[in-house]
């Protein structure tokens, strides 16, 4: 069940004027501030303030101010921690709500609205531990969390459940959830608003690879969840049908890396950006490859109406670590089908200025 979102106007300041406040520490989150801005819901002004010491998120600020950002949105100075919501007049952006730095900011902040973007799928863990009856702590899903961290991230769910009574939590994300859990966010008092990428979608396009052929890297091989031989034994496969170029996952080390660059009929691209930048120029003659991850969502919402194929692959069995508990391999499982589970319609945002 999705209802048609009507999102009250933003408390004014001083000078009539709302600045929102964003805190990113990944690419995928810089970008969804851009959209979130984009669309002129949230606030008048944007203050981005990018973390600091994260090399894929640098080079992604500075391609999206070579080409100049949407309409009254401005990067500040890197930080080492959170900016947090302090007593500005507009709303606090951040993305990863299981952070330990970020939940003290959320519970030292005042009482405004609190917009989370996209964090990869822990966007949706996020969602189901705040829509259960009983409150739960906020932990990452494959945390061993200490009492201590615990207790923090209890007290993060109930200032959390407390904004969405109020009416202050938004959720601004690409990816489809499944309706029943749609039907609790919004029982819960949750606003959650669907976006297209539609100010990515409106940038002047670049070039696109060679190769017809494109492996989207994975981190599961690093993050120790799959055995490193199947997984490159899977991308050698894919080059011995037509070439592949290989734009590598931003966690990924040389364990994949260096025999990747070894592998016959694979190019691996190191252009250090997020794959809805770098690969937003791809053509109907392309097709994307790639185990599951929010980047299908992402390329299957920016690249779809171009006509461009996104295959993602189901990881076997054979492959699976005993780190990767079912849970995590049910969930992947299901992005292969949809993009994601279950997914509904939802709401989705409109730009302010027509394209």
């Amino acid at each position: 069940m999705h209802q048609e979102l009507v999102l009250p106007a933003p408390a004014m300041g001083e000078s009539g004027m709302t600045t929102a406040t964003a805190w990113v520490e990944s690419p995928l989150q810089f970008l969804s501030v851009l959209e979130a801005h984009h669309t002129g819901h949230f606030a008048d002004h944007c203050r981005v303030v990018p973390r600091s010491g994260a090399i894929a998120l640098d080079a992604t600020v500075a391609e999206i101010e070579r080409w100049g950002p949407p309409h009254r949105l401005t990067v500040a100075a890197q930080q080492d921690q959170p900016a947090g919501p302090g007593t500005a007049s507009g709303p606090w952006f951040v993305g990863d709500a299981f952070s330990g730095q970020v939940q003290q900011a959320l519970l030292r902040g005042s009482k405004q609205r609190i917009v989370i973007v996209d964090d990869g799928l822990a966007t949706l863990h996020l969602l189901r531990l705040l829509v259960r009856r009983t409150p739960t702590p906020l932990v990452r899903a494959r945390a061993a969390a200490s009492p201590a961290r615990r207790a923090l991230g209890l007290a993060t769910a109930l200032r959390l459940r407390s904004a969405a009574r109020a009416g202050r939590l938004t959720v601004f994300t690409v990816l489809p959830l499944p309706d029943e859990l749609a039907l609790r966010a919004w029982n819960r008092g949750i606003d959650v608003v669907r976006h297209r990428f539609s100010w990515l979608s409106a940038q002047p396009d670049n070039h696109a690879p060679r190769e017809r052929r494109v492996v989207l890297g994975a981190a599961l091989a690093r993050d120790g969840l799959v055995h490193t031989e199947p997984y490159l034994e899977w991308v050698a496969a894919q080059a011995k049908e037509e070439p592949v170029a290989y734009f590598p996952h931003r966690r990924e080390d040389e364990r994949t890396l260096r025999p990747l660059a070894r592998t016959p009929g694979v190019r691996v691209v190191h252009d250090g950006l997020p794959v809805e930048v770098g690969l937003r120029s791809l053509g109907v003659d392309h097709r994307v490859v790639s185990l599951p991850s929010t980047a299908v969502t992402s390329l299957r919402t920016l690249l779809g109406p171009r006509g461009v194929t996104i295959d993602a692959t189901h990881v076997p069995d054979t492959w699976w670590t005993a780190q990767a508990s079912p849970e995590l391999r049910a969930h992947l499982g299901a992005v292969v089908s949809s993009g994601l589970p279950g997914a509904g319609p939802g709401t989705e945002a409109s730009a302010s200025d027509p394209r």
